[in-house]
C-alpha cells in the first residue's frame, strides 16, 4: 500500500472537494450530510435521549445478573423488536431490567411496612400499592422494546408517502434505486432516514452482499404493518427491468398511487374502529374518576383512606393506565402524512425555542425551562404556605367572618391535629394547579409559537406550490428560460408564500448574479433559507438537475410533481375528514369538558367534607357532656364515631389530588390527541400542550375556585343550622 504524507493527502482532499462541487449531481449532493456519517454516529443523534437512557438502565442490570427470557418465541419477538427501534442491548437485558423492577418495587413496599409497622403506624395500603406498582410494571417494562419498535413505525409510518414520492421523483429521473434510496433519505428525516441508512450500512458491513438484499430483509419487518409501502416498493423495483421507458413511468406511478390508495383504506378503517375505545377511554379514565370523587370523603371516613393514598392512585397510577390504554389504541394507527420537520432539525431555528428579549447591549436568549421553574416553585411555595404557617405557628388562624377561617385545624379525640379544612387554605391550594399549567404551558408554548408559525407559512407554500409549479413547467415547457420564467410566476402569485419565494429566486437570478442553483440553495441568501422545507428542497433539486438536460425535460418533470403532490394533497384531506369527528371530540374534553366537571367535583367535595367535619364536631361536643349517658347524648356520640375526624380527607389535600390529576389528564389526553390526528409530531403536540395547560389550567382553578367558594360557605351555613 502506497502511503501518502499529510501535506500531500491535505491538498488531494482540498481540491477533490472542490472538482465534486463543479461537477456532483445537484440530486446527488447531500442536503444536511445525512449519508457521509457513520452509522453508529449518525444512530446516537438519531435515537432519543430517552431510548438511550433505558439502554444504560438494561446494560446496568444486565451487568448485575443475566435473566434471558424462558421462550424462545418471546425471545425472537423482543430481538426483531430491538433491530426495529436501533436499540444496541439484547432480549436478556431488556427481560432482566423489567424483573429487577418489579423486585425492587417489592422490597421497598416490604421495608417500608416493616419500618412502619415497628414505629406503630403500620401503612397498610401503601404496602399493597407498592407491590402492584411493581407487579405490574413487570408487563411495560419487559415489553418496553416492542413499545419503542412501536413507536419508530409510528413514526416512520408518517414519512412513508413522502420516501415514496422521492423515489419515485428521482427515478423518473434517474432510474438507479440506489441513489433514490439515498435521495430520500437526505430528505425525509428520523426516524425512516435511519432506517434507510441502516439498509446501507448492512450491505456495507457485509451482512448482506448487496443494497437489494438488504432492502428485502427491512422490507419483511413492513409486511405485517403497511403492506402498502411493501408493495409500492416491490413496484419501484420492478421497473428497473422494464426496457419500454413508457412501462417504467407506468410502474413508478402505479407505486405512488399504491401506498395512497393502501392509506385511505387504512385510515378508514382506522378511524372506525378508534371512536367506541377513545369514548371508553375518556368516560372510564377520566369522567368516572372525577366523580367517584364526590363520594370519596364518605367513603375516606368509613374506611379510613389517607390522602396519601389517594394521590397514589389518582396521580400515578390512573395516568399510567390512561395513557398506556390510549398508547395502545395509537399502535393500530395506520400511516398519515408527514409534517416538514426541517425547521426543528436545523441548528440555526433552536434559538427561536428560547424566549428572546432585545437590549441595547445585544439580545439575550432566556430558556423557557427556567421561566417555567420559577413560576411552579413560586407557586409550591404559596400553595404549602397553610401548611408552613401552621408548622411555624400552631395558633396561627384568620376568620373570614361565622362560618369560615383559613386554616381551620381540628383537634381529633386522640389530641392529634388534623386539617386544614379552612376555605382559605383550600383556594390557597388552587395555585399549584394554576401555576403548574401555566408554567408548563408556557414552557412547550415559548418552544413551539414560533417554529410553528414557520411550519404553517411553509405548509401554506406547500399547498399553493403545486399550481406554482404546474405553471412553471408549462412555461418551460414552451420555451421560457428559467430565469425568465420564475419571474413570470411571481407576478402571477404576487402576495402569496409561493410568489414571495420565487421572488427570491428571481431576485438573487437578476440582481445578484447567481446562477438558478445558487439562487435557491446559498447558504446565505438562497430562497430556501426562508421557507425550510424538503419537499420543496426535494422538488428544486430535480428542477435544477432537469434543466441541464434542456426545457422540455424540465417542464414534464415539474409537471409530473405537481401531479403527485396533488394527489397527495387530496388523499391528506381525506384522512383529516376521517379524524375530524374524533380529534374534535378528544380536544372538547381536553379543553372544557374535563376542566369543568373536575372544577364542580372538587366544589362539591369540599362541601361534603366540611359538613362531615362540623357535623363530628358538634356531634362530639354533644356526645361528650354531662349528660353524655342520656339518649341524646349517646345517640350523638355513636354518630359521630361512624365519621372520625381522623379519617377525613382535607379540603385542601382533597384539590391537591383532583388538581394535579387534572393537569396530568391533559397531558396526557393532548399527547393522545395529538397523536391521533397528526401521528408522531412532536412540534405539534409542544404547541398543543402548551395552549391546552395554559387554557385548561386557569379555567378548572376559576371553576373551582367559585364552587369551593359558594359550597363551603354554604356548608358552613348548613352544619351551624
Amino acid at each position: 500500500m502506497v502511503r501518502i504524507d499529510p501535506k500531500t493527502k491535505q491538498i488531494l482532499d482540498k481540491y477533490g472537494s472542490k472538482l465534486a462541487d463543479n461537477y456532483q449531481s445537484a440530486m446527488d449532493a447531500p442536503s444536511r450530510g445525512t449519508f457521509t456519517k457513520d452509522y453508529s454516529t449518525f444512530r446516537d443523534e438519531a435515537v432519543f435521549q430517552k431510548n438511550t437512557f433505558y439502554e444504560r438502565a438494561c446494560k446496568f442490570a444486565g451487568s448485575i445478573i443475566n435473566l434471558a427470557p424462558s421462550k424462545e418465541e418471546q425471545k425472537r419477538k423482543l430481538a426483531e423488536s430491538i433491530e426495529v427501534a436501533h436499540l444496541s442491548i439484547t432480549p436478556a437485558q431488556a427481560y432482566t431490567l423489567s424483573i429487577l423492577v418489579m423486585f425492587g418495587f417489592i422490597l421497598l413496599a416490604l421495608m417500608i411496612g416493616f419500618i412502619t409497622f415497628a414505629f406503630g403506624s403500620f401503612s397498610f395500603m401503601l404496602v399493597i400499592i407498592l407491590m402492584g406498582m411493581g407487579v405490574f410494571s413487570l408487563i411495560p417494562l419487559s415489553s418496553m422494546p416492542h413499545h419503542l419498535a412501536q413507536k419508530h413505525r409510528l413514526q416512520s409510518s408518517n414519512q412513508m408517502v413522502l420516501c415514496i414520492l422521492y423515489i419515485v421523483i428521482y427515478m423518473r429521473h434517474t432510474s438507479n434505486l440506489e441513489h433514490a434510496i439515498k435521495f430520500a433519505g437526505e430528505h425525509i428525516g428520523n426516524p425512516l432516514a435511519l432506517d434507510l441508512r441502516k439498509i446501507y450500512w448492512d450491505a456495507e458491513t457485509n451482512k448482506y452482499s448487496t443494497i437489494q438484499e438488504s432492502l428485502t430483509h427491512y422490507l419483511e419487518g413492513w409486511k405485517d404493518h403497511n403492506l402498502a409501502f411493501v408493495e409500492s416498493f416491490h413496484l419501484i423495483q420492478s421497473s428497473l427491468y422494464e426496457g419500454v421507458n413508457k412501462r417504467r413511468l407506468e410502474l413508478l406511478d402505479k407505486s405512488l398511487d399504491v401506498i395512497l390508495e393502501g392509506t385511505y383504506e387504512s385510515m378508514l378503517h382506522f378511524a372506525q374502529d378508534v371512536r367506541s375505545p377513545i369514548t371508553m377511554l375518556h368516560m372510564l379514565g377520566v369522567i368516572l374518576p372525577i366523580l367517584g370523587l364526590i363520594v370519596l370523603p364518605l367513603i375516606g371516613s368509613f374506611l379510613g383512606v389517607s390522602w396519601f393514598s389517594l394521590m397514589m392512585v389518582y396521580n400515578v397510577l390512573l395516568p399510567i393506565a390512561v395513557y398506556y390504554y390510549g398508547y395502545s389504541l395509537l399502535s393500530k394507527r395506520p400511516v398519515g402524512y408527514n409534517q416538514t420537520n426541517l425547521a426543528e432539525e436545523n441548528p440555526e431555528y433552536q434559538k427561536l425555542r428560547f424566549l428572546q428579549l432585545k437590549t441595547k447591549t445585544g439580545e439575550i436568549l432566556i430558556n423557557p425551562k427556567h421561566i417555567a421553574i420559577f413560576i411552579i416553585l413560586i407557586g409550591v411555595i404559596l400553595a404549602f404556605s397553610p401548611l408552613i404557617l401552621h408548622f411555624l405557628d400552631p395558633a396561627f388562624e384568620i376568620n373570614f367572618g361565622a362560618n369560615a377561617k383559613f386554616l381551620d385545624y381540628r383537634t381529633t379525640e386522640a389530641n392529634t391535629i388534623v386539617g386544614p379544612f379552612g376555605l382559605g387554605a383550600t383556594l390557597f391550594s388552587l395555585i399549584l394547579p394554576l401555576t403548574l399549567g401555566v408554567g408548563l404551558g408556557l414552557y412547550y408554548s415559548i418552544r413551539s409559537k414560533k417554529l410553528i408559525k414557520i411550519r404553517q407559512e411553509t405548509n401554506k407554500l406547500e399547498t399553493e406550490f403545486r399550481g406554482a409549479i404546474f405553471q412553471l413547467g408549462n412555461r418551460l415547457g414552451g420555451g421560457m428560460p428559467a430565469e425568465m420564467a420564475f419571474g413570470k410566476v411571481a407576478e402571477n402569485l404576487h402576495g402569496t408564500p409561493t410568489g414571495k419565494f420565487f421572488t427570491i429566486i428571481n431576485s438573487n437570478m437578476r440582481r445578484l448574479g447567481m446562477n438558478l442553483k445558487d439562487a435557491i440553495f446559498s447558504e446565505k441568501n438562497g430562497a430556501l433559507l426562508v421557507f425550510p422545507s424538503s419537499l420543496i428542497e426535494s422538488t428544486m433539486k430535480v428542477l435544477v438537475e432537469s434543466a441541464q438536460k434542456g426545457p422540455q425535460v424540465v417542464s414534464r418533470a415539474m409537471v409530473s410533481i405537481a401531479q403527485y403532490l396533488d394527489r397527495i394533497y387530496k388523499v391528506a384531506e381525506r384522512l383529516r375528514d376521517l379524524l375530524a369527528e374524533i380529534s374534535s371530540s378528544m380536544k372538547s374534553q381536553v379543553s372544557f369538558l374535563t376542566p369543568l366537571i373536575a372544577g364542580i367535583v372538587v366544589g362539591i367535595g369540599a362541601m361534603i367534607t366540611t359538613v362531615i367535619a362540623t357535623l363530628t364536631s358538634s356531634l362530639s361536643v354533644v356526645g361528650g357532656g354531662d349528660d353524655g349517658g342520656g339518649l341524646m347524648g349517646g345517640g350523638a356520640g355513636d354518630l359521630a364515631a361512624i365519621f372520625p375526624m381522623a379519617n377525613l380527607i382535607p379540603p385542601f389535600f382533597l384539590q391537591l389530588v383532583v388538581g394535579l390529576y387534572v393537569i396530568e389528564m391533559i397531558f396526557v389526553l393532548s399527547i393522545l390527541s395529538n397523536a391521533i390526528e397528526n401521528g408522531v409530531d412532536q412540534l405539534n403536540e409542544e404547541y398543543t400542550l402548551g395552549k391546552n395547560l395554559y387554557r385548561s389550567s386557569i379555567l378548572y382553578v376559576i371553576i373551582a375556585g367559585i364552587t369551593i367558594l359558594i359550597f363551603t360557605i354554604l356548608a358552613g351555613s348548613v352544619a351551624q343550622i
